[in-house]
Parts: structure tokens; sequence; C-alpha cells
């Protein structure tokens, strides 16, 4: 276990229980009454802070980690400037939004937050090329970075808009989702997919089949942005990118499917049944999100499915608890960067089972929407979803905070008998 990892996952999961504190805040808001939240600006720090405290702060150092394994000895050492800026800027946002909004200090932290990403890549990018030895985990990597480098574009352009008082609607819109689209399908998958491919190649995939699915998905990532903008006037063209992305996606995933099949044996052996299970889910979710697009082609549905906000949130959780933060989670216990306590064991099947409920209680609510019939007990259930979610999350780092005693207890057990 490398104890330097542990330190900033831990940290992570801190962050990942306030994202859990400030979504059941918000949820109470809507099924009953908080008249001195401003729900709009605290929906702008639970989003930020997801995705700087929460998602980038672990897999910075989950990357920082891969190349620690792979003989620098002093990368955590070199990278904590950034990690700590990364999370100074994380907690700026969390606590500069809900009582500012998009204001100077809140700007400034997210801006500081771009620059910091654009540090990490850099130096990350220039470590990769010093390794002795490339493989596709580091194409993975690197169009990682590059895509989270792209998504500022649309965070810029925003900002821009908002502070020159030019809002088009249309315009806004199809910056949120360019923001959105290099994050999620750029940044955090490539990311998550590249540590995959890492351990892919341990187990004897070889670098060719790699290379396949790396392809497939990068090829298939700038184009599918359009998914997002399917309500737009779409040339004809674009549009036949836009199927043809969603296929290579689709290829994508079943080739490295059966690789995992492939090496099941492998896997039975270096990873334990309980990360095996929640991979299980991961990949699901995975399979749901890439059906959905597919079927998201079809310009009708994909209009139906945009003119619902709940429709939307669902998805948007979907990718970010559903994949990625249950990847992280998963990738975490499997490999053993954070200890496994029979109370930490707990909180991740009880965060999943809320992740399961919140996903089930939005598809139900976008449902209604669509009949235009609402559900009476829709906004108390999807309060009680986000209090599962709070529970897991807070048992998890309770978990983690005894494993910690425990290990000290075992540390001074040992130096006094010596």
């Amino acid at each position: 276990m490398n104890p330097h990892c542990r330190k900033w996952l831990q940290t992570s999961f801190i962050s990942l229980l306030l994202i859990a504190l400030l979504g059941l805040v918000m949820r109470y808001k809507i099924a009953w009454s908080l008249p001195w939240i401003n729900q709009k600006n605290l929906l702008h720090a639970h989003s930020h802070f997801a995705f700087a405290g929460w998602v980038t702060q672990a897999l910075m150092a989950l990357l920082v980690s891969y190349l620690f394994e792979k003989g620098d000895k002093l990368a955590f050492t070199r990278y904590r400037p950034i990690l700590y800026c990364n999370l100074v800027t994380a907690y700026g946002m969390l606590l500069t939004f809900p009582f500012t909004g998009y204001a100077l200090l809140s700007i400034t932290f997210s801006t500081l937050s771009i620059f910091v990403s654009y540090w990490f890549a850099i130096k990350f990018w220039i470590d990769l090329n010093r390794l002795p030895q490339r493989s596709t985990a580091h194409k993975w990597f690197k169009a990682a970075v590059i895509f989270n480098s792209i998504s500022s574009l649309g965070a810029f352009t925003l900002a821009y808009m908002l502070a020159t008082k030019d809002i088009h609607p249309t315009r806004y819109l199809a910056c949120v989702y360019f923001f959105l689209h290099f994050q999620y399908n750029g940044w955090f998958f490539f990311a998550c997919m590249g540590l995959l491919s890492h351990r892919l190649k341990d187990w004897g995939i070889s670098e060719l089949a790699l290379r396949k699915i790396y392809f497939l998905f990068v090829i298939a990532c700038i184009p599918a942005y359009f998914l997002s903008a399917l309500w737009l006037p779409i040339p004809g063209l674009i549009y036949i990118l836009i199927v043809i992305a969603v296929f290579l996606q689709l290829a994508g995933w079943v080739l490295t499917v059966q690789l995992i099949r492939k090496v099941l044996p492998a896997i039975k052996t270096a990873v334990s049944p309980f990360a095996r299970v929640l991979c299980i889910f991961c990949g699901i979710a995975l399979t749901i999100k890439l059906l959905l697009q597919t079927g998201s082609v079809i310009p009708s549905l994909s209009q139906l499915a945009f003119g619902f906000r709940p429709v939307i949130i669902g998805y948007l959780h979907l990718v970010l608890l559903g994949i990625i933060s249950l990847f992280i989670i998963a990738y975490s216990v499997a490999f053993k960067f954070i200890p496994v306590t029979a109370v930490s064991k707990s909180g991740i099947i009880i965060f999943v089972s809320g992740i399961i409920i919140n996903e089930l209680l939005l598809m139900l609510q976008g449902i209604s929407n669509m009949d235009y019939y609402p559900l009476p007990f829709i906004d108390p259930a999807l309060f009680i979803a986000a209090l599962i979610l709070f529970s897991g999350a807070l048992v998890i780092n309770l978990g983690q905070q005894v494993a910690n005693m425990t290990g000290r207890i075992k540390r001074d057990e040992t130096i006094s008998e010596l």
C-alpha cells in the first residue's frame, strides 16, 4: 500500500462526503424549505467541488501513483505542490460559491483550478515521456489531460458571457455541454481507462489489442460532443460522424469486455471478490450510458430527453457516480490504495445502494414528467436517496479513520516491544 497515495485518496474521500452533504441539503430544500439557502449557488458549489475536490483530486493522485509504481519514487514529493494547489482551489470554490454565486472570489478560484490542471498536464506529460517503457496507458493519460485542457475553452467562454452579460441561451447551453463532455467523457473517462489499460497489460493483454480500444474511443470523443447538442441545427455530415462515433464507442467497450473475460483467471487471483462486484456495477453503468447515447442519435428521442431536467440530472449522476466515482472506489479497493475494513466496506455498500436508488428514482421522475404526471412522493424519496449516499460516504470515511487508528496503535506496540 502506497502511504502517499493513501493520504491523498483519503483527503478525496472527505471531499466526497462534503459533496454528499451538499446534495443532501439541496434535496431537503426541494422537498421542504430552506429559504435562507440560495439553491442555484449551492448547486454551483456542489458541481465545481465534485469535479475538482473529488474526481480530479483522486485521479491526479492515482496518476501520480502510476509514476511511483514505474520507479519514480519521488513522484509524490514533486507533485505535492500541484495536489495542494488543486485542493486549495477546490475548497476555495466550496467556500465561495454558496455565498456569492458567480462573483470575483469564486471565479478566481475556478480560474486558478483550470491553471492548476494545465500545470499538472504539462508536468505529467513530461514525466510520462521520461519513463523508460512506453505503453498504451500513456496514450490514454495524455489524451485525458489534453481533453481536460480542451474543456476549459467551454468554461472560459461561459465566464466571458457572464462577465459581458451577453448570454444567448443556445450558445450558453452549448458551452455548458462542451465543458461537461470533455470533463466526463474526456478527462475523467480517459484517465480511468488508462488505469484499466495499465492493469490489463500486467494481466497479459497485448499492447496491440489495448491500442485498438484506445483508438476507437479517442476517434469518437470529439464528434461525440454533438450527442449533447442534437437540439442544435446539425449538418448532415456532422450527424453521420455522430452516428459513427456512437458505434465506435460501442465497439471499443465490447472489445474491452472481451479482453477482460480473456484474463478473468488472472483478475480473480489479483482482485478481491468485493472489488470485482464493484467493477461489475461500474461496467453495467457504463453499458447503460453507451446504450442511452446510442438511443439519443434519434433526434426525436434526444429532444425529448434534453427537454426534461430529471433526465439530464439522472444521466449526469449516472456518469459521475455510477461510472467515474464507482471506478475510483473499485480501483482503490482492488489495488489496496485504501485500507478496506469491515466499516469502510459497509460504507461502500451503502453508497452503491444510494447510487442505484437515486438513479431509479430519477428515471421514474423523468418518465412521469414526460407524461406530465407529477409523482407526489418523488422529492422526499430523492431526499432519502441523498441521505443514503451521505451515510455511505460518512461510513467510508469512518472506516478510513478506524484503519488509521489501528495502524498507529500497531506501530506504537511494535516500537514499545523494541
